[in-house]
């Protein structure tokens, strides 16, 4: 006797494999990683816990997690400051740093100019310039965005002039056999081929200029992440050092992970304007 119908179809097993293939991937991304923290907190717990060592030496993952959760708000808002600075110093040294490698990657003069002088920039310690910095643009925002600006240019500076002049030879002469200009170039040729090396950059970067954010508040700042670490540090509040540095991380993991969508699927997008050219070319 067939079974009644309910009147409910079930869902389409297609749907069903491509949901299940999700979430395996997303398993196999995060898996390791999440095992590996979640090990490193467990046995972190337990050393301490056996030693017996005060907080103010060591404090345990669960001290810290107690910490947040008493005033998340406070590094909430402390760590958005240090953000919106980090962003701003990233926006301004690797968007200059573009802008210089582009002219730089199209007049080998101007590179060997300056390249020299961005070596020396590279290299000088932020924490010498800092102080200058704060007495020059005082303790606003300023001289944090300049120098996490500072220590994102080199960075970009290399990967732009590089990445501009990794260019397919073939495609070049074609364009150029076609009249097309500097400019179109520029745009249909150079910045596609750099993107790989600009959004790798891009990665660095970002963490970079949270660094030099942290950096010059430890110098002189009224607010910010950085700051509140230094007073906790002072205070031997171990325990919301840790915290303030978890949110560094936490922030600095947000933002690599928002560059590598974004490379994904522009890279993913590149690909397969390629190979659609490709393609258009074979058929021809």
């Amino acid at each position: 006797m067939a079974a009644p119908d309910s009147g409910v179809s079930p869902p389409p097993l297609r749907g069903r494999v491509r949901e299940g293939g999700k979430r395996l991937r997303l398993f196999h991304e995060a898996g390791p990683t999440f095992f590996l923290l979640a090990s490193i907190i467990l046995l972190w717990e337990l050393a301490v816990w056996l030693a017996g060592w005060p907080s103010y030496l060591l404090p345990r993952p669960s001290t810290v997690l107690l910490r947040i959760a008493a005033d998340p708000g406070f590094l909430l808002g402390q760590g958005a400051v240090t953000l919106a600075e980090a962003l701003a110093g990233l926006a301004l040294g690797a968007g200059s740093a573009f802008i210089i490698g582009s002219a730089m990657a199209h007049w080998r003069p101007l590179e060997r100019a300056l390249l020299p002088l961005a070596i020396i920039v590279k290299v000088t310690p932020v924490v010498a310039i800092a102080p200058l910095l704060i007495l020059w643009f005082g303790f606003g925002a300023a001289p944090k965005i300049i120098i996490a600006a500072i220590l994102t240019f080199f960075p970009m500076l290399v990967a732009a002039v590089s990445g501009l002049r990794s260019v397919d030879p073939t495609a070049y002469d074609v364009l150029r056999t076609l009249g097309a200009s500097a400019r179109q170039i520029f745009i249909v040729l150079r910045v596609p081929s750099a993107l790989p090396m600009l959004l790798g950059a891009a990665k660095v970067c970002a963490t970079l200029s949270i660094i030099g954010t942290v950096v010059a508040e430890w110098v002189g700042a009224d607010r910010g992440l950085g700051r509140a670490i230094l007073l906790a540090n002072t205070n031997l509040d171990t325990p919301a050092v840790f915290a303030g540095v978890l949110t560094l991380g936490l922030m600095g993991i947000l933002l690599v992970g928002a560059l590598t969508v974004i490379e994904r699927r522009v890279l993913f997008w590149h690909e397969s304007q390629l190979s659609q050219a490709a393609e258009r070319e074979a058929t021809s």
